[in-house]
């Protein structure tokens, strides 16, 4: 069986219904009251937590099932909050991190993953810029030991980030430039929609921008934002969490905290007009629409309410827009959407953030026909309380979401959960109790949810159109 599966099905079966077994009938004058059936078992993540005296935060969640561990080391340092002026530098501060340290060259840290079997990546997020490795279990030291190298101390160079600048603008180039739909709308409505411009500056960044990013620049930046105080180490998989201690107060523990953390104020205020803009993409070859909604602060009841919405209006062939926009009106193949979509996931950020959806459409369809079916499905969650199937059926999608997100056989998921939680909340444990947090939603709070954070005054619209390409000016 293979690795994904082989955990899944465990823990499938460890959360699954316990189902009666069926008994020969009693006799009338002896039978007994019927029993209630059991409530559904409950998937607990093991989590120890534990902070070193240099503040970093560690967590360890042990899995003997299969003999690999993933590491994962989470700086909270995000594009959000990136500096003025040098938009894409956390972005390009991450593709230095693979540039050597002081006892790895440059790229043997990947080497040593591929050397070893394992796989790893890394990524630039709101409010965490994140590396993490599977790798088989015996080497769980290892990679400690190279990790806290590299938060140790960056072989930063004016080559290496000469290098990796330009790595960073080819990115820019194809992954947004110079690609249909580029950017639209992940880049797009965050500028839209927000005011404050921590949250509303192009998080790609501008190629200028990314130019003037100096070798100052990155070692200040190192030195303020990669520290051990401002980092959640977590190991999960088939480790012993007193030797997984050990081993992290032998490596990590003289790394020096950072004397310099500052975090910008990334509030935004209420909206109170819709938003409306368009866009204009020469290599569209059809019409698209975007829309978001601020959505509750996070670990309040409306935003519980708001994950719940989230799955009934638009995730999943039953979801209710898909019926309206895609199955009845055949506006389009697909919507697309979620809370923090698609840069991350519902849990793993730390600030002000946009519920977004959008679509491709033909030509003979007006934006204004899709927002008035947008409006239409959405008068009706305002003014009708949702049916216990439906609410009831959404649930099942978020713990169905949640078990496939704990089950990832490279156990990445369950790293970015408990990591999130302890960067964010002080509290990994909080992922034991995200069952509990939706299972208290009610049809009350989903209708009360929905008339304050789906008003269209809180929504931000963005068209965009087909467009020929500028044609070049003559010579002269």
């Amino acid at each position: 069986m293979k690795l994904w599966s082989m955990r899944r099905a465990m823990l499938l079966a460890a959360a699954s219904l316990a189902v009666p077994c069926a008994a020969a009938p009693a006799a009338a004058s002896t039978a007994a009251a019927p029993k209630a059936a059991p409530a559904p078992a409950k998937a607990q993540v093991p989590v120890e937590y534990h902070k070193l005296a240099n503040g970093l935060k560690v967590v360890i969640s042990p899995d003997h099932s299969v003999p690999t561990a993933t590491i994962g080391v989470y700086y909270g340092i995000g594009f959000r909050i990136e500096p003025r002026d040098r938009t894409g530098f956390a972005h390009l501060f991450e593709h230095m991190m693979f540039q050597g340290s002081k006892n790895l060259g440059k790229a043997e840290f990947i080497g040593l993953v591929n050397a070893n079997g394992g796989v790893l990546n890394g990524s630039t997020r709101f409010d965490f810029t994140n590396y993490y490795e599977a790798i088989p279990s015996n080497t769980t030291e290892t990679f400690l030991w190279a990790e806290a190298d590299r938060m140790k101390g960056l072989d930063i160079t004016q080559d290496n980030l000469t290098n990796q600048q330009g790595v960073v603008k080819n990115e820019v180039k194809v992954n947004v430039l110079n690609q249909p739909y580029g950017g639209f709308p992940w880049l797009d409505l965050p500028q839209k929609a927000n005011v404050n411009w921590y949250n509303a500056h192009n998080f790609y960044g501008d190629l200028k921008e990314i130019d003037a990013a100096t070798l100052a620049d990155v070692q200040a930046f190192f030195k303020d934002y990669y520290a051990p105080n401002n980092a959640v180490l977590v190991v999960a998989g088939d480790v012993d969490p007193a030797q997984v201690m050990a081993w992290t107060e032998k490596y990590f523990g003289p790394i020096p905290a950072s004397a310099n953390l500052k975090f910008p104020d990334v509030s935004e205020p209420r909206q109170t007009a819709e938003k409306r803009s368009e866009k204009v993409d020469a290599l569209a070859p059809q019409p698209a629409l975007a829309w978001a909604y601020h959505v509750p602060p996070k670990g309040t009841p409306e935003w519980a309410a708001m994950r719940l919405i989230d799955l009934m209006l638009i995730q999943g062939p039953d979801s209710r827009l898909t019926k309206v926009l895609v199955n009845q009106k055949g506006y389009s193949g697909d919507v697309s959407g979620g809370i923090n979509w698609p840069l991350g996931s519902a849990y793993d950020y730390n600030g002000p953030m946009l519920w977004s959806a959008f679509l491709i459409h033909g030509p003979e369809v007006t934006d204004d026909a899709i927002l008035g079916d947008i409006d239409a499905v959405v008068k009706d969650l305002q003014d009708t309380l949702v049916t216990p199937a439906e609410l009831a059926r959404a649930k099942t999608k978020a713990r169905s979401e949640l078990y496939d997100t704990v089950g990832d056989g490279y156990r990445f998921g369950i790293v970015n959960l408990l990591a999130s939680f302890a960067l964010f909340d002080d509290d990994p444990g909080r992922i034991n109790r995200l069952e509990a947090e939706i299972d208290k939603v009610t049809p009350d709070l989903i209708r009360k949810t929905a008339r304050e954070y789906l008003r269209a005054t809180n929504r931000t619209v963005i068209s965009l159109k087909p467009g020929a390409a500028a044609a070049p000016a003559a010579a002269k």
